[in-house]
């Protein structure tokens, strides 16, 4: 049994998340960016933290061997985070919101929006809001995957899908 689950937001889209991921994945090129960091919840993930963030990730995409991948560390859990993603690109970058700002410098890529017509981020933080509400702007389908109580208002609203992923042990509470 998995330790978290899903709940979603879309304007468009009333299906499931595999509605939602495969109607582009027939037809259009997907981008995935992968802040591991943030979704693991801590600066220096372990094994078992990244292992959890990559098997994850791997089931909420359908056909995510078919998708550009990149995923973003500090270089204190690069190593871990190398190994845990095979086939990804992988972005290094030290410093305060050093993941985030190797993932932005992607996404400022004007190529992005000649080569991609989906870009899924999995982060919370606010500091994409201007780049996924960017994408959105030029016609690329966003989506954001985060911890429900995690993510930005400003990147909910910038995006045009918002997958909510919540915590198991957080939705039934504590034992008593």
């Amino acid at each position: 049994m998995r330790p978290w689950s899903v709940a979603y937001r879309s304007e468009e889209l009333c299906g499931s998340l595999a509605a939602i991921w495969g109607q582009a994945a027939k037809t259009t090129r997907q981008l995935v960016l992968i802040d591991v960091e943030n979704l693991a919840g801590q600066p220096c993930p372990t094994h078992l933290d990244v292992t959890s963030v990559e098997s994850m990730v791997a089931e909420l995409i359908p056909d995510l061997d078919k998708a550009l991948r990149v995923v973003a560390c500090s270089h204190r859990a690069a190593k871990t985070v190398a190994f845990a993603f095979p086939g990804a690109l992988r972005r290094w970058r030290s410093g305060a919101d050093g993941a985030d700002l190797a993932l932005l410098d992607e996404m400022s890529d004007l190529r992005i929006m000649r080569r991609f017509d989906q870009v899924t981020l999995f982060s919370g933080d606010g500091i994409f809001a201007d780049s996924v509400a960017a994408l959105a702007a030029a016609g690329i389908e966003t989506t954001v995957v985060s911890w429900g109580s995690q993510i930005s208002a400003r990147l909910k609203m910038a995006a045009q899908h918002v997958v909510t992923l919540v915590d198991r042990e957080s939705t039934f509470g504590e034992a008593s």
